[in-house]
């Protein structure tokens, strides 16, 4: 029998939330705005209440954008921290939930959700060690090292390193207003626009030579983060990663920038390694249901070193 679980995917522009099974089937979902915590989380939590006497819940897992505190021995645990949404700044989120619901519920970032998603049902299954790198109006990654995902004093920043520019080709000066040529700086959804003077990164055709930049950047990222992990699966997604040229692209480019240097299956294997995710869109949601399992299992059993 399995258990009943919430899972909430609390993006910037609009929180998802689903009820489903620990074995990965939605049963209900529903798309909320997210506007500001007064009026967005009274729409959250009704959505529970109303199906919790058909589903009840067993734990709620919810990926949020950040930053965020999810380390559980922080005063500010279960906050989203600094964020440029002001209104949602400091916001216990957590408490807000288990306060109203009387259930446990497990937190992270958004995308190390999504990874945890792609990990448990999509194209990280049975992978060991994987990165999900999320391109569009962020840029933010997870990282699952020997099936665990990876935190330290905070979680990972992965779209805010330092890439190198041939400011002879691009003399953009970047869109992060903390380090402006970053990877989110330069090749973030919102980068692109702004580089290039256009409604949407579609309006650009696929011969633009801002996709050539763009694969330039995204594959010094990929490279560096191979160096640091070498993951047996690197799972780009997000908006700007729904141009699928780009792959080709940036296979060549992550190859020849690794020169060698790593093994030649490895090298050899960078199309298979480097790939889109399984899960599409549904990455972040299936994730945050796959972090309900965990609590919920973490509650169940009579040890928490009992659960696997």
């Amino acid at each position: 029998m399995h258990n009943f679980l919430g899972a909430i995917e609390a993006g910037g522009t609009k929180f998802v939330c689903a009820i489903g099974t620990d074995d990965g089937k939605i049963l209900q979902r529903i798309r909320i705005k997210t506007s500001t915590p007064e009026v967005t989380m009274p729409e959250v939590i009704g959505f529970f209440r109303e199906h919790m006497h058909n589903y009840p819940l067993k734990a709620i897992g919810c990926g949020s954008f950040g930053p965020i505190d999810p380390d559980i021995n922080s005063k500010t645990y279960g906050h989203i921290t600094h964020t440029p949404k002001l209104p949602w700044r400091d916001y216990n989120i957590v408490k807000t939930l288990e306060d109203a619901l009387q259930i446990p519920v497990a937190f992270d970032t958004d995308v190390n959700a999504a990874a945890l998603g792609e990990h448990r049902w999509g194209a990280g299954k049975g992978i060991s060690d994987l990165i999900y790198l999320t391109v569009g109006t962020g840029v933010g990654g997870g990282a699952i090292v020997n099936n665990q995902l990876v935190h330290g004093s905070a979680h990972p920043e992965m779209g805010h390193i330092y890439i190198p520019v041939d400011l002879t080709q691009d003399d953009f000066t970047g869109i992060c207003p903390y380090h402006e040529r970053c990877l989110e700086g330069l090749a973030s959804g919102p980068a692109l626009k702004a580089r290039w003077q256009v409604d949407s990164a579609l309006d650009l055709a696929d011969n633009h030579i801002a996709w050539e930049l763009e694969a330039e950047y995204l594959s010094y990222a990929l490279v560096n983060y191979m160096m640091c992990f070498v993951p047996k699966r690197i799972i780009l997604g997000g908006g700007v990663m729904k141009q699928t040229h780009l792959f080709e692209k940036i296979h060549t480019k992550v190859k020849a920038k690794i020169n060698g240097y790593l093994n030649q299956d490895y090298c050899d294997s960078i199309p298979s390694i480097i790939v889109p995710p399984a899960l599409a869109d549904n990455a972040g949601i299936m994730g945050a249901l796959a972090l309900a399992s965990t609590a919920a299992g973490a509650t169940l059993a009579k040890n928490p070193l009992e659960v696997e």
